[in-house]
């Protein structure tokens, strides 16, 4: 049996479930490589996509070792997959209320549980990691082509327009992340101090530093990397901030590993940016789960014990915020056991 259907059936055996329903997008690709409207089913070794006639086509083209079910749209889906699941205990993600309703009316059994997935997709396998290191070599060229674009006077929007002509071109698209209106971060001078800033129409000056924050989709899988870039001359306090966050990030990269907690990760850049005197700029947590979404198991925060292990990808992303002054962040992807996914320098590239 595929490797993912058995990890998700194990999952949903030992919360007392034998099979499942995916309703996300995320988790039904990743259960059948299928990616659109429907709603998968796996009942033993057999997956099942139940979806609208104008998407049967794509999922039967798409997806590996599954029966397509054609279904009207929306609520019209649940009769199909009740019918699949008679008598079954199934496990599912759906996070729609009204859905769920539906679900429970025809599956008096059925759990709403998205445990099994979570858990399963944060270690990756083979194809997962190819794929998140091909994303991340395009975030790469992304940062070379900053080095070489960002001028003063230019925009931030500018600049976005730029990048995202380059990873369009290269099939990489925009995640939906439901934090930004813009498909990018780019963030200059006071803007840099806001971690989630929407990019605007305010020009780099010189002095700035701006910080890239580049999360993009490829082939379904989502690649998160940020850079700060300075602009003319520095000043010797902002370069000082620089150096502390490039620091911290190092000592969270080296704490990344094998059998240590989502906790201690956190705790080793923090320690680091609190003894220089720059904890109160630190606001956010030190990294995240990657994968399928923007933000997925693990989180990397000083309150998850959660034990790191191979083959999982997690960001590393320690920053500092002064606010009305500049922002500094430096992060990588990562796949545990392996290292960071990005050879672009952590060093300041001043342009």
């Amino acid at each position: 049996m595929d490797a993912r259907r058995l990890s998700l059936l194990e999952g949903a055996r030992e919360l007392g479930c034998d099979s499942l329903v995916a309703c996300t997008p995320e988790n039904m690709f990743y259960m059948t490589g299928f990616w659109g409207e429907g709603m998968a089913v796996l009942d033993g070794d057999h997956a099942t996509i139940v979806a609208p006639g104008l998407e049967a086509g794509r999922a039967e083209a798409d997806s590996r070792d599954c029966t397509i079910v054609s279904a009207g749209r929306g609520a019209e889906m649940v009769p199909a997959v009740a019918r699949l699941l008679e008598g079954a205990k199934p496990c599912t993600d759906c996070a729609d209320y009204s859905t769920m309703l539906l679900l429970q009316k025809h599956m008096p059994h059925v759990r709403h549980a998205p445990g099994p997935f979570q858990d399963s997709r944060m270690v990756k396998d083979a194809e997962e990691i190819r794929t998140l290191q091909e994303a991340s070599r395009i975030i790469d060229g992304m940062f070379e082509l900053c080095a070489g674009t960002i001028t003063p006077g230019q925009t931030e929007s500018q600049l976005q327009a730029v990048l995202m002509s380059h990873a369009a071109e290269r099939e990489m698209f925009d995640t939906g992340y439901p934090s930004t209106l813009n498909p990018l971060i780019v963030a200059g001078g006071p803007n840099g101090a806001l971690p989630h800033a929407q990019v605007t129409g305010r020009r780099f000056g010189r002095g700035d530093l701006v910080v890239v924050d580049i999360t993009l989709r490829y082939r379904g899988y989502v690649s998160d990397a940020t850079r700060t870039f300075g602009v003319g001359h520095v000043s010797p306090e902002r370069v000082k901030i620089y150096e502390i966050v490039r620091e911290a990030q190092e000592l969270g990269l080296r704490a990344a590993i094998h059998g240590v907690s989502c906790g201690d990760v956190d705790r080793a850049c923090r320690d680091h940016i609190e003894s220089r005197g720059y904890g109160r700029y630190f606001i956010h947590s030190t990294g995240h789960g990657v994968g399928l979404e923007v933000h997925e198991q693990p989180a990397i925060s000083r309150s998850v014990d959660t034990i790191l292990r191979r083959d999982m990808a997690v960001t590393v992303e320690p920053g500092i915020y002064v606010p009305g002054e500049a922002g500094v962040r430096i992060e990588d992807s990562i796949i545990v056991g392996q290292g960071s996914m990005h050879r672009y320098t952590r060093d300041l590239v001043v342009v």
